[in-house]
């Protein structure tokens, strides 16, 4: 039993490197949003770390799968990857479905959120329309990501070591669920209080 609560090295270098991505992710969303409201404070956090992350691991892991297989490599890292895929085994080769999707969430997904950073700055009227197609996007490769494997008895999972099951694979990809799921809903509320606005304006002109 002991041995399921020790984290071993391996583990240190990936956890202290998303960290750094979300310590650096913070700040810069906190500067960008200096004189807006607290929601968007933190919704702009959490685009420049969900940017970083697109870019910054996910890429290099759509460069190292299309070139080889993350297990035979000795960049950097891929000792993240390695790590991860101790929880989720169709990370360290090149398992169609992951690679289509992490090639989609780097290439839209990134792009969506440096726009969405640009909109939620500038005060742009396309704001909400790029917010929500970004979560709906987030949330589409959640699904498609662990749905497939789910169907076939979850072969390629985990959820024996604590450490693989609640933080790889259920807050690390919860937090992918969550965040967006509550942009979607603070985009809900934005644009119904749009409606009621223009409703009412007009009414006001009749």
């Amino acid at each position: 039993m002991r041995g399921d609560w020790d984290l071993g090295a391996a583990a240190g270098g990936p956890l202290l490197l998303c960290a750094a991505l979300l310590a650096v992710g913070c700040a810069l969303g906190l500067r960008l949003g200096r004189g807006l409201g607290a929601a968007d404070r933190g919704a702009l956090a959490w685009l420049c770390f969900d940017a970083l992350v697109h870019f910054a691991l996910e890429g290099p892991f759509v460069y190292l799968s299309l070139v080889g297989n993350i297990t035979d490599s000795d960049a950097l890292i891929a000792s993240l990857w390695k790590e991860y895929g101790k929880a989720d085994a169709r990370w360290l080769y090149l398992d169609p479905t992951i690679v289509s999707l992490e090639i989609l969430t780097v290439v839209l997904g990134g792009f969506l959120a440096l726009v969405l950073i640009y909109a939620i700055v500038k005060g742009k009227h396309y704001r909400h329309f790029i917010q929500i197609t970004l979560c709906v996007c987030e949330l589409y490769g959640g699904w498609m990501t662990f749905c497939p494997d789910w169907l076939m008895g979850s072969p390629n999972l985990n959820t024996n070591n604590w450490l693989y099951f609640w933080v790889y694979l259920v807050f690390f990809n919860g937090v992918w669920v969550l965040i967006p799921g509550l942009l979607l809903w603070q985009s809900w509320v934005e644009l119904k209080k749009m409606h009621h606005r223009g409703f009412n304006s007009g009414k006001k002109f009749q």
